[in-house]
């Protein structure tokens, strides 16, 4: 059949360890496959799976191109030495897995509060969340929210999430709040 050229290209150990390793099923690992190497050039596909992804050619996928957060996504799942936020096949294979519908809605809020802590120390304060209100209202000059907007909106949000009252979202503070809200793990997906 027409997967024998790509089944072939994934040992069949490998593949049982990539299911062990993700919420992804055989189709979806050898489709994930498909779709990597085929972000790369023709003449480094034989060897897909000891190539990286460059971010800009990670953020070619039609799924990603549409999503506000693209730049932290590829960060966040990025395991490159240099900070390039390139990709290799198995932090493809991650990011596929936790955007997926299979994984758990406590996978989904632990990456999406690491998505979200623009500057990475470990809480979402105001000014995390102020760039994670931009990316959702998006940039241009109509949509964007004017300070006072903002300033409220941040006022709501801390007022919902921040229970220790310290003026920041911790994780467990996020992952309570996502816990009540129903959609947040249907929002939090790519499919492939």
């Amino acid at each position: 059949g027409a997967m024998g050229g790509s089944a072939s290209l994934i040992p069949r150990d490998l593949l049982a360890e990539y299911q062990e390793l993700t919420f992804l099923s055989k189709q979806e690992i050898l489709l994930a496959y498909k779709r990597f190497s085929e972000l790369l050039p023709k003449e480094e596909r034989e060897s897909a799976r000891s190539t990286r992804l460059s971010k800009s050619q990670i953020l070619t996928l039609p799924e990603l191109r549409a999503n506000p957060f693209q730049h932290r996504i590829c960060h966040v799942f990025s395991t490159s030495e240099t900070g390039d936020d390139s990709m290799s096949f198995e932090d493809f294979l991650d990011m596929l897995s936790v955007f997926s519908d299979s994984a758990t809605s406590e996978v989904k809020s632990y990456y999406a509060f690491r998505i979200f802590d623009f500057n990475e120390d470990g809480t979402l304060d105001r000014k995390d969340l102020e760039q994670l209100v931009n990316c959702l209202t998006g940039q241009g000059e109509e949509s964007r929210l004017s300070s006072a907007e903002m300033e409220q909106l941040i006022q709501n949000i801390l007022e919902e999430s921040d229970i220790d009252k310290d003026g920041t979202i911790n994780l467990s503070e996020f992952q309570h709040v996502v816990s009540r809200s129903p959609d947040f793990a249907s929002s939090f997906k790519i499919v492939l």
